[in-house]
Order: structure tokens, then C-alpha cells, then sequence
């Protein structure tokens, strides 16, 4: 996808909505198309998986003709400046429990438009990660929200092809529960993923030293365009 082509995409998803969220009037006026935003809650330990954000931008630039703000940006999930980002990411291995402000912020965010990508480092789907974060999301957004993507659904095609999520090396690695998971999960909201939720710990699998990409076999990075494009332009 080239710039004109994304550009006439989010034209055209703005011209056909009421109002425009509240991300895209502030990407409309920024210096780049994209920028990575991490978000730190009081409960846990949000600053995990410190080198992905850069192989993630890399991959931006490498594959698409985007204008990549080329630094990481952390924000409080607490503050309001949060609700502008047009993609966060919030990860950890511990506890989840928002305080009332960074409750009011997620639900607020994901409601309007945004797109939070959830990834459990303890890859364990019952897990202290796992048991608190969706005990959250269940409390604001019901207990039925969250759902299981479908292997068709439009984020593996939002930019390459896969025919469902790839799997990573730290599934079967002893530490989580010996599961490959098989599906990932999401909460939409009118029609469009708001929440994408991994427990399949992303974040470790793409947290090495760039230099290292070039020996891979196939760049394992090429999912993580998949999740921004589709976040950017569904």
C-alpha cells in the first residue's frame, strides 16, 4: 500500500462516518501518519519487551511508504493525551487493575475509535495477566465482549496474507501453559476491532536486536504491520 492509497482509505472512512475519532483529527495535523504509543498503568509492569517498538517501526518503514515517527512514545493510560494516539500497545506479566482514570481513559479510547494491542508476556492463558486483564475487560465492556477472531477475519489481510495467527517460540517454551493458542482474541466495537488481545507473548518474539532480522527465515515482524495497518485503517 502506497501513501496515496492509505490517504484516500482514511478519507474515505472519515467521509463516511459522523464524526471523526478523536485520533484521526490529531493524525490530520501531525508530522507523520504513525506513531507507537505504550501504555504505563500503576498495577503492573508495563515496560516490557523494550527493543519490539523499534523492529516494529523498522518494519513500518521497511514495507510501507508511511510517515513513521521513528521514537517510541510512553503515556500514562491515565492521561487524557492518551485518547489522541492513533495505535497503543499495553502488555506486561502482572496484575491488571485500572484505577478509576485509567478505566474511564481505555473505555473512552476504545469506544471512540481507537486501538489498544494487548499482549500477556506470561503467555498463559490463565495466568495473573491473563485472569486480571480480562476480568477488566469484562466489567467494562460485559462479560460476552470478548470474542475469538475468526482465521478469515480482515486483520490478516489488512496488509500481507496469513490464513491465521502466526505462532511464536515462546508458547511451548515451559513458562506459560504448554498450549500453542490457536486464535487470538478482540473486543469490536460497531463492526471494528477496538481490542486485539495475544497470549501468545508478541512482544518477546519481536524483541531482539534489529541486526538479528536479517538471519530469519521469514521476518516475523510482518504481522506486526498487519496489526497497525489494520488499526490505522479499518
Amino acid at each position: 500500500m502506497n501513501r496515496a492509497q492509505f490517504l484516500r482509505l482514511m478519507l474515505g472512512g472519515l467521509a463516511g462516518a459522523a464524526l471523526a475519532r478523536p485520533w484521526q483529527a490529531a493524525l490530520a495535523a501531525a508530522e507523520y501518519d504513525f506513531w507507537f504509543t505504550r501504555l504505563k498503568y500503576d498495577s503492573g509492569d508495563w515496560d516490557v519487551d523494550q527493543r519490539m517498538p523499534a523492529n516494529l517501526i523498522t518494519s513500518l518503514i521497511d514495507y510501507t511508504n508511511l510517515r513513521v515517527d521513528p521514537k517510541e512514545h510512553v503515556l500514562a493510560l491515565a492521561d487524557p493525551k492518551m485518547l489522541t494516539a492513533p495505535f497503543c500497545y499495553l502488555a506486561g506479566h502482572k496484575l491488571v487493575e485500572f484505577n478509576p482514570d485509567e478505566r474511564r481513559n481505555f473505555e473512552r479510547y476504545v469506544r471512540n475509535g481507537g486501538f489498544v494491542f494487548v499482549d500477556d508476556c506470561n503467555h498463559d492463558i490463565d495466568g495473573l495477566f491473563a485472569r486480571s486483564f480480562e476480568s477488566q475487560m469484562a466489567s467494562i465492556f460485559g462479560r460476552k465482549a470478548m470474542k475469538k477472531l475468526p482465521k478469515n477475519h480482515p486483520l490478516y489481510r489488512s496488509f500481507f496474507v496469513f490464513d491465521g495467527p502466526p505462532a511464536t517460540g515462546f508458547e511451548l517454551n515451559g513458562w506459560g501453559d504448554d498450549l500453542v493458542h490457536e486464535y487470538l482474541q478482540g473486543i469490536e466495537i460497531d463492526g471494528r476491532l477496538g481490542v486485539l488481545y495475544s497470549n501468545k507473548d508478541y512482544g518477546c518474539e519481536w524483541d531482539y536486536d534489529w541486526r538479528n532480522k536479517r538471519f530469519l527465515a521469514e521476518d516475523n515482524t510482518k504481522f506486526a504491520v498487519n496489526i497497525v495497518m489494520y488499526a490505522l485503517t479499518a
